[in-house]
Parts: C-alpha cells; structure tokens; sequence
C-alpha cells in the first residue's frame, strides 16, 4: 500500500517541473490528482511557461500509475476558475485531502528599478495565488470530515532576503505568515498546513537564459555550467541546485500520515542556503 493510498491531492503549477514530479510520485504512492496550470504565457516572465501539451503529459504520467487524474487549465489568480477546477475534482475524484500550493513565477530586477506590472504580478501569482488556492480548497477538504495536508511551497527567499528579487522574497515570506494563521485556524478540522523552503531546484524556472544571465553578469549565451558555481556558492553543501525529486521527497511526507501531527512548520530542502554561517566549500 503506498503512503498516500486513497487519497486525492490537488496540485497547482502541475504541468511540469516540481508540480508534474510531485503529481507523479503522489500517484505512484496511491493519490488520485486534481492538476491544476495556467499553459500560457504572463506578460512579466522572461522565460517560457508550461504548455497544454506539458500538462497533458503530466496527465498520462499519472494515469500510467493506474491513478485517476482530472486536468484543468486555470489561473491561480481567478478565484472562479479554481472553484470550478476543485468542484471538478471532487465530483469526478470524491473529496480533496491534500493541496499542494506550487505554482510560481520568478522574475528579478534591483527594487527600486522593478516595473510595476513586474512587482504586481509576482504578488499577484505567488503569494495572492496560494491563498485562492487554499480559499477554493479548503471548503472541500473540511467537508470531508478526515482533515487533510496543505503544503505551500515557499523558497529559501521565504527564509532570507535575496537582492535584485525584493519582490519575489516579499511574496515567499508572505507564505510562511499565510501559512502559520491557516495553521491555527485549520488546526480543529485537523487540516494541517506547512510551509516548504527549496534552495535552487533544477527546473525550468532556474535554467533558462534569464536566470543564467543573473548569475554570469550577464554573460551573453550562459550555459548551466557558467552558472553553477555563483549558484554553488549560495549553498553550505557543494552543489549548485537540488533535484525535483528533493522536493517531492519532502511533499510525500508531509501529505502523509506520517507527519499527522506536524503543523505550522517551516520546512528547509535547501543545502544549508539559510544558514546564517556557511563552511567554505573546499
């Protein structure tokens, strides 16, 4: 019996990256899956956004789990458009008894240069998003009467300060507080909610010619590689990013019973990237 038999988790961003990982393995341990991703493109991002076909994909990664699996394309910042993808899902599914608020955008720029519509945005996708998503959610998951697991995923910036993304630290550290009232108020359902920190995860989001740019001084056409070792850097152990399958590690548990009485927590997969004195790499 896998860890997380029987259960239906809702996952947002879920057309690639973290979000298809997370679905897959949550499928592979027994949950049916409500997937959840806008497949366009914003106006503030400077890297491609997942697709239709990246979520189909997700889709059929799921169901060749043997797993029931309800595909939606929806914003995080339409209310409406969630409600309707988590009515979906409980009708076709039964019920919701874990949400996992993952979808996010990264952009950057120094505060005081940043755009408006690029400050927005980010607050709009990655803090305001979370909370439509746990405001959709959450009724469902109360009216099933088992409790259940919400997990946010922060960021080390949830934790820490990073200069030239002000507004993507702002957001990140806006969850750890989103998450620490839900906590408490969710607590009597006996919903859990926890907050997830990753150091850099080797996505989509973080190898692209934008975020190599930051890392190389703007070293025209960076590869991967160019970036590795200023990324390498931010981390206390030597490595430049964590795998998808880090998170995913970390998602499993906290969805499954074997963190019943685990809430309100901040919980770091970051390579010691938070902490405040960092041995030399050699």
């Amino acid at each position: 019996m896998g860890r997380v038999e029987g259960k239906v988790a809702l996952i947002t961003g879920a057309a690639r990256g973290q979000g298809r990982a997370h679905a897959v393995r949550l499928a592979a341990e027994g949950a049916d899956i409500i997937a959840i991703d806008i497949c366009r493109q914003l106006d503030t991002v400077p890297y491609p956004l997942a697709t239709p076909d990246e979520l189909a994909e997700t889709a059929k990664l799921v169901e060749q789990q043997d797993r029931r699996v309800v595909a939606v394309e929806a914003d995080v910042r339409d209310l409406k458009a969630l409600e309707a993808a988590v009515a979906q899902g409980v009708a076709e599914l039964g019920g919701i008894d874990v949400v996992i608020a993952n979808a996010g955008i990264g952009t950057f720029g120094p505060s005081l240069e940043l755009p408006e519509d690029t400050w927005q945005e980010m607050i709009d996708v990655n803090l305001t998003g979370v909370w439509k998503t746990i405001r959709a959610a959450g009724p469902a998951m109360i009216a099933g009467g088992q409790g259940g697991s919400i997990i946010i995923v922060s960021s080390t910036a949830g934790m820490i300060g990073y200069p030239n993304a002000s507004h993507y630290s702002a957001a990140k550290h806006g969850l750890v507080g989103l998450m620490r009232a839900l906590a408490a108020e969710l607590a009597p359902y006996r919903i859990r909610v926890n907050s997830l920190h990753p150091s850099t995860v080797d996505t989509p989001m973080t190898d692209n010619p934008a975020w190599r740019a930051l890392f190389t001084n703007d070293k025209p056409d960076a590869t991967k590689l160019d970036a590795a070792p200023a990324l390498q850097a931010l981390n206390a152990l030597p490595v430049p990013w964590i795998e998808v399958e880090d998170v995913t590690n970390a998602v499993v548990y906290l969805a499954a019973d074997e963190s019943r009485y685990m809430t309100g927590s901040t919980v770091s997969v970051d390579a010691g990237t938070s902490l405040p004195m960092k041995i030399p790499h050699g």
